[in-house]
C-alpha cells in the first residue's frame, strides 16, 4: 500500500494508538515488523499514520501485545477500516487540513461538547454570524477564501441534523452571547438562531453568566469529540495559529473534569433559554 504524504487526524490518531499499545506491551519496531511481516521501515511508517494497518494485522499486534480489551480492540479496528470519501474532501488543498479534521471528527463522534467563551459554536453558527467571525481574521482573508470557510462552516452543521444527529452539549459564556459580531442585527439573529437550536431534543446549551465569577480553562474554546469508547476521545482547542488536538489520556481526563465542572456550575437548559432571550430582547 502506498504510503499517505499527509495523514489526517484519525490516521494519526490510530498509529499513535498503535504506537501506545506496543511500547506498552514492550515490544520493539523491530520485533513488531517481524510478527506483522512487514519491513521495520512500514512499522514507523504506520504509527505515524502515514501507511495503512489492515484489520488482520491490527489484531496480530493486539493479541501479541495482550491488549484484551475487545470494545477498544473492535473500534481500533473499525478506525483501520477504509471510509467513504467525506463531504469535507471536496475542500482539500483549499482550506486548512486542520478544517477538514475538524469535520471528519464531528462525522464520526458519538457526543461532541463544547466550550465558547467569545462567540457562538460552530455548530450553531447562523450565516451572518459566521461570515462576521471569518473577516474579523488578521490578516484579512480574500473573499473567495472567507466564501470556502463559510460553506465549510455550514456544512459542518450536518452532523446535529438528518435521522441520526449526533447528540451535542454546549456551554455558552455570557460574553460569548454579548459580542456583536457583524453588528446588532446580526447578533439578534445569532441568538434567535441558538434558541431555535436548543429546541431540538438532541441539543442542549447551557449558559455560564458572568455573576459566576471564575472558571478553570478561562479564555480557551474547547471541543470535547467523544469516540466508540472513553480511550479514544479528543480534544480540539483554537490557537492563533490553527486548531490542536490532543488525546493522550492526562489531556482527556483534564477537559472532562473541565467540562464537568462548567456543567455542573452552568444554568439549567431551561434557564439558559430564558437568558438566551432576555439578552436577544435587549439588542
Amino acid at each position: 500500500m502506498v504510503a499517505r504524504t499527509s495523514p489526517t487526524e484519525r490516521q494519526k490518531r490510530l498509529g499513535a494508538e498503535v504506537r501506545r499499545m506496543r511500547i506498552a506491551a514492550g515490544m520493539t519496531g523491530e520485533y513488531a515488523a517481524g510478527l506483522l511481516g512487514v519491513d521495520r521501515g512500514k512499522i514507523s511508517n504506520i504509527e505515524s499514520g502515514t501507511r495503512a494497518i489492515s484489520a488482520d494485522r491490527l489484531r496480530t499486534l493486539a493479541c501479541n501485545c495482550d491488549c484484551d480489551d475487545e470494545v477498544y480492540i473492535a473500534a481500533l479496528t473499525e478506525l483501520a477500516q477504509p471510509t467513504e470519501r467525506g463531504w469535507w474532501e471536496k475542500y482539500r488543498g483549499s482550506l486548512p487540513a486542520g478544517m477538514l479534521d475538524i469535520a471528519e471528527l464531528e462525522h464520526h463522534a458519538a457526543r461532541i461538547r463544547s466550550v465558547h467563551l467569545i462567540h457562538a459554536p460552530g455548530l450553531l453558527q447562523s450565516s451572518d454570524h459566521a461570515q462576521a467571525v471569518f473577516k474579523a481574521a488578521l490578516p484579512p482573508l480574500p473573499e473567495h477564501e472567507v466564501a470556502l470557510r463559510l460553506a465549510h462552516r455550514l456544512e459542518r452543521q450536518r452532523v446535529l441534523e438528518g435521522d441520526a444527529p449526533t447528540p451535542y452539549v454546549g456551554i455558552l459564556h455570557e460574553a460569548a452571547l454579548r459580542m456583536q459580531f457583524g453588528g446588532r442585527k446580526v447578533a439578534r439573529g445569532q441568538l434567535e438562531y441558538l434558541l431555535a437550536a436548543s429546541e431540538r431534543p438532541h441539543v442542549t446549551l447551557r449558559v455560564i453568566p458572568f455573576e459566576a465569577g471564575s472558571f478553570p480553562g478561562a479564555g480557551q474554546t474547547v471541543i470535547y469529540l467523544e469516540g466508540p469508547v472513553p480511550r479514544l476521545d479528543t480534544v480540539q482547542i483554537d490557537s492563533s495559529h490553527g486548531p490542536e488536538f490532543l488525546y493522550q489520556e492526562t489531556q482527556l481526563s483534564k477537559y472532562r473534569t473541565q467540562l464537568d465542572w462548567m456543567e455542573e456550575r452552568a444554568l439549567s437548559p431551561e434557564e439558559s433559554h430564558g437568558f438566551i432571550q432576555d439578552i436577544a430582547s435587549q439588542l
